[in-house]
């Protein structure tokens, strides 16, 4: 008689050796499908990661990578305004073609169930396109909609051939549907909340969709605020204003910080939002983890509960409004994406301005990896939709592909070490600086 599978408790788990599985697995206190979930997340894969190989045939910086969903095919896009097909195991492009854009080409995503033939690109020239790809390999391109100011990224509704989002430094969000070729404008994000007085824009870099709740879209640019606004709330008819968020989210220390912005953004298949700062942090939210339309409020009210309740109470709603925090990279220089690792997103992984990627535990904040990836910059990473594989670009040229293929296990890196390295690098550079500026000034002087 077969024994009934016993899930193991979290302690356990992390304690127990990848042979300890196997033999569960084979005695039938493991179910394969488990299994083989649990071995894809081992902490051991993502410390044999290595580059497999380098993809260099694009004439300008990589800004874009992606996997299909069969995950045998990449896609790529550059400042040389193609876009590339790529057989990433074998290194050959399946497919080149240019993307009808007239500025450095952003983000371009195959939509999902249209067996690779459709893609959607967007770039710095404003433009939000559509390339179709013919049985015969013919390519043809149709611009669907545009932005005053460049789009950085679009977001898929996901599971729908049809349904896609766009985001651009003018603050405007607009919804397409390939049904129709159509754009339609939503709503403006701006920096003040407040309907009684008009605001600026925010310029915005990011934007992604909950996968368990694709009505609530999630919105990041030029101020401290991550906008989370649901659709479900929109009238097409333009009968409702729909332009102000139904939730916002933000580390309880940035409130209201007009020095720090937001480049990257993603929801884990949790419902957890991710959200990356520069000249700051990376900061993971809990599912509903965020402060109401009106975050001065929030925390202002937190605050006032703080100071009546016992101190106990009073550090249960801070623990509520402290997000997970990642250290060790560097954002300062552009615009980089952030992303999960793992087929139940076990890692948080991030380009640095230092040519790394780095990558960490999730759940604890445990720095875990920082691989040379670029010579200047890394601001993609791209996770392989069912494996361990990664593809990473930034300034450099070429796209690598990391498996976890290395014989030995990575050393373990000093966060703090990292730190202090980036402490001392931005050090070294304004001491330049200020050199260069004493001297011209005393070139100036003598020829004056």
């Amino acid at each position: 008689m077969r024994r009934p599978c016993k899930h193991p408790t979290p302690s356990a788990r992390g304690f127990r050796h990848g042979a300890a599985d196997l033999c569960l697995r084979e005695v039938g206190d493991l179910l394969p499908r488990r299994f083989a979930r649990r071995a894809a997340a081992s902490e051991d894969l993502v410390m044999r990661l290595r580059i497999h190989r380098k993809l260099n045939r694009h004439t300008g910086c990589v800004n874009t990578v992606g996997f299909n969903a069969d995950g045998d095919t990449l896609l790529s896009g550059s400042d040389d305004l193609t876009v590339m097909l790529w057989d990433w195991d074998t290194g050959a492009v399946k497919l080149q073609f240019d993307s009808g854009h007239g500025d450095n080409v952003f983000q371009a995503r195959f939509m999902p169930y249209t067996n690779d033939q459709t893609i959607v690109t967007c770039a710095a020239d404003g433009e939000v396109r559509l390339a179709k790809i013919a049985d015969g390999g013919d390519v043809s391109t149709t611009l669907l909609g545009d932005h005053m100011g460049r789009v950085h990224k679009l977001a898929i509704e996901p599971g729908s051939p049809y349904i896609f989002y766009s985001c651009g430094e003018d603050g405007l969000v607009q919804h397409f549907d390939l049904r129709t070729n159509t754009a339609t404008k939503l709503f403006l994000c701006r920096n003040s909340l407040s309907k009684s007085r008009p605001s600026s824009h925010v310029c915005l870099n990011a934007i992604t969709m909950d996968p368990r709740n694709p009505n609530l879209v999630a919105v990041g640019g030029s101020n401290c605020y991550a906008h989370v606004y649901d659709i479900r709330k929109y009238k097409w008819d333009g009968s409702c204003d729909f332009g102000y968020p139904s939730d916002c989210y933000c580390p309880p220390h940035l409130i209201d910080n007009r020095r720090v912005g937001i480049t990257g953004l993603a929801f884990s298949h949790q419902s957890e939002l991710l959200i990356s700062y520069n000249d700051e942090n990376i900061y993971l939210f809990p599912k509903n983890g965020g402060l109401g339309p009106d975050p001065k409020a929030s925390a202002k009210l937190e605050t006032n509960k703080g100071s009546k309740l016992s101190t106990d109470t009073s550090r249960e709603a801070v623990d509520r409004l402290a997000p997970q925090i990642y250290v060790g990279h560097r954002n300062c220089q552009t615009v980089k994406g952030v992303t999960f690792i793992g087929p139940n997103h076990e890692y948080v992984a991030s380009g640095s301005d230092c040519g790394r990627l780095f990558i960490w535990r999730k759940r604890d904040g445990k720095f875990l990896r920082a691989m040379e990836g670029d010579e200047c910059i890394v601001n993609c990473i791209e996770p392989h939709p069912h494996t361990i594989t990664i593809a990473s670009s930034g300034i450099d040229n070429d796209v690598k592909i990391w498996t976890p293929s290395a014989t030995e296990r990575a050393p373990l890196v000093n966060v703090d070490e990292v730190i202090l390295e980036h402490q001392l690098s931005s050090l070294s550079i304004l001491t330049f600086f200020n050199l260069l500026c004493i001297y011209l000034s005393y070139i100036f002087m003598l020829f004056w």
